[in-house]
């Protein structure tokens, strides 16, 4: 019952949001495209349920190369970011074309973050649990490391992510696992969208795998 009602929800909500949002997203597409080289959506390699991989959609907020002239992490201030992405990326609007992640079925509106197989092929048997669950657009660990170019800083952030910030985010993704039912992604929405707004802290507190 719940994984049905999940995916009816899933693609009910995520129609409603992408005729609603089309004309921001249309508008954001012709921008990205405009001000710098490349195309405006990023098409990034993920590890999905099962662990099999995906492309998950996000508006383009870097140069074309960035892949090549740097790392995983994005570093606050990185210069490899565009103008228009940093906008993008403060307000969480890159993330829209997930959307369209959702309505296939590759992502749910909530879900462990997907990650980047340099992180999941390293994941211990505990770990493994979190490719059990379809990922998605928010859980605890969006909702903690909202503001993740802030977290990082400018000095090291690969090295910084790996050691400070992954294994966090792998216990908030195993908490949400444990944890995942109807009334737990209903709260889990609601924080992400309250968090937005700047109301965090509070969240980010009652989330933390240290208060549970």
């Amino acid at each position: 019952m719940y994984a049905f009602t999940k995916r009816a929800f899933d693609i009910l909500a995520s129609v409603a949001a992408i005729v609603v949002l089309f004309p921001l997203m249309l508008l954001v597409f012709i921008i990205i495209r405009i001000e710098s080289t490349g195309g405006s959506i990023y098409y990034g390699k993920r590890t999905g349920l099962g662990g099999q991989p995906f492309n998950i959609y996000k508006y383009r907020t870097m140069s074309a190369d960035a892949e090549q002239t740097g790392g995983p992490s994005t570093a606050l201030n990185d210069p490899r970011l565009t103008r228009i992405g940093r906008w993008l990326r403060k307000y969480k609007i890159d993330e829209l074309p997930q959307l369209f992640n959702i309505l296939f079925g590759s992502m749910s509106f909530v879900g462990p973050r997907p990650q980047v197989e340099l992180y999941t092929n390293a994941y211990d048997e505990e770990e493994q649990k979190i490719l059990t669950v379809k990922p998605g657009l928010t859980d605890y660990a969006s909702i903690h490391f909202i503001d993740m170019d802030e977290s990082l800083g400018t000095v090291d952030v690969d090295a910084k992510y790996a050691k400070d910030i992954e294994p966090t985010k792998n216990r908030l993704r195993l908490k949400y696992v444990q944890e995942r039912s109807i009334w737990v992604d209903t709260q889990l929405l609601c924080m992400t969208f309250l968090a937005l707004f700047g109301f965090r802290k509070k969240w980010n507190t009652e989330s933390s795998p240290e208060n549970n």
